[in-house]
């Protein structure tokens, strides 16, 4: 059941929510998925005065995303109100007034202007949410997916509304990062397209265009970096630490592909680039690694396992 809290932005959302319109002021945003990127998204967009409903499936979970929302939020304001406890206290307590929990989506998105869907990197699940979603929201309202490897039109065509979906790819940690990726399908409308990117303007964000294409903009350049990286140091022709070295001192990367794979996760690398080796089996850029497959399988992960190409204390 929604909060009475969750009740009370409900209510503000309803007697603002705009008429479909030729192009759509966001208001009020449903964030699905209280992980790392969607408590991220959800403290951007309720830090630049949208009013927003984070969701998921536990009442443990979003009290987790919203503990993690406060330690950040405090973070900011040790830098911005560092003599002034009070101004930063009331600078919290306001972002954290636009902003309220839900474990029902079905409850939530009859009054919002935009889903942002942050879940699991699964199609079905992501197909079986917006599928659902389609029938209690809005006709305005427009479902967009922060997947980073999944075609959105797949996602898409979960739903009735193919014209008002498209993709807002956010990049981790949500507050700091600036780019957003603005992905428009074949059928995504222009409306749309344009009200998203006004969006992620108005989050402070500078907004990229990609077509739908394997891993849109960054991570298609970036993951087969990653992955020519990995075979250089499996033929042989240079260790790992000299091509980290190499990259950051020549290229003037801010960190080396090995140190960047164990910070992003091993098993995450590992899922996109299976993903799209399976979509196009004859790309040499999408060929799988023995040796990255050896270590995920022994659970050797990254930084969040405490070892992965390097070990970590």
């Amino acid at each position: 059941m929604a909060s009475s809290s969750t009740r009370q932005l409900l209510a503000r959302c309803m007697s603002t929510a705009p008429a479909a319109a030729k192009k759509l002021a966001i208001k009020h945003v449903t964030v699905i998925g209280g992980g790392l990127m969607g408590a991220g998204i959800a403290q951007v967009a309720a830090a630049t005065g949208h009013t927003v409903v984070l969701v998921d499936q536990t009442d443990d979970i979003l009290k987790k995303s919203r503990k993690s929302i406060e330690d950040s939020l405090k973070r900011v304001t040790k830098k911005m109100f560092s003599d002034k406890p009070e101004a930063a206290s009331q600078f919290i307590e306001k972002i954290l007034g636009n902003f309220a929990t839900s474990t029902d989506p079905a409850a939530v998105v009859h009054s919002t202007d935009l889903v942002v869907e942050a879940i699991v990197e699964n199609l079905d699940v992501k197909h079986e949410l917006f599928k659902r979603l389609d029938k209690f929201a809005p006709e305005h309202t427009i479902f967009a997916s922060n997947t980073s490897s999944l075609p959105i039109t797949d996602i898409a065509n979960s739903t009735t509304r193919q014209d008002r979906f498209g993709g807002l790819h956010f990049f981790n940690p949500v507050p700091m990062m600036k780019l957003v990726e603005v992905i428009k399908t074949p059928m995504t409308s222009q409306t749309t397209f344009e009200s998203l990117m006004d969006f992620s303007k108005a989050l402070g964000k500078t907004p990229v265009s990609c077509k739908d294409t394997p891993g849109f903009i960054v991570n298609r350049l970036l993951v087969p970096y990653l992955m020519e990286s990995v075979r250089l140091y499996e033929r042989g022709h240079a260790s790992k630490e000299d091509i980290d070295v190499a990259m950051k001192l020549g290229a003037g990367y801010p960190m080396g592909p090995f140190e960047l794979l164990d910070y992003v996760g091993l098993d995450t690398s590992k899922f996109i680039i299976d993903g799209w080796h399976q979509m196009e089996p004859d790309n040499p850029l999408f060929a799988p690694s023995e040796l990255l497959n050896k270590l995920v399988a022994e659970k050797k992960l990254g930084k969040k396992t405490g070892e992965g190409f390097y070990k970590y204390k």
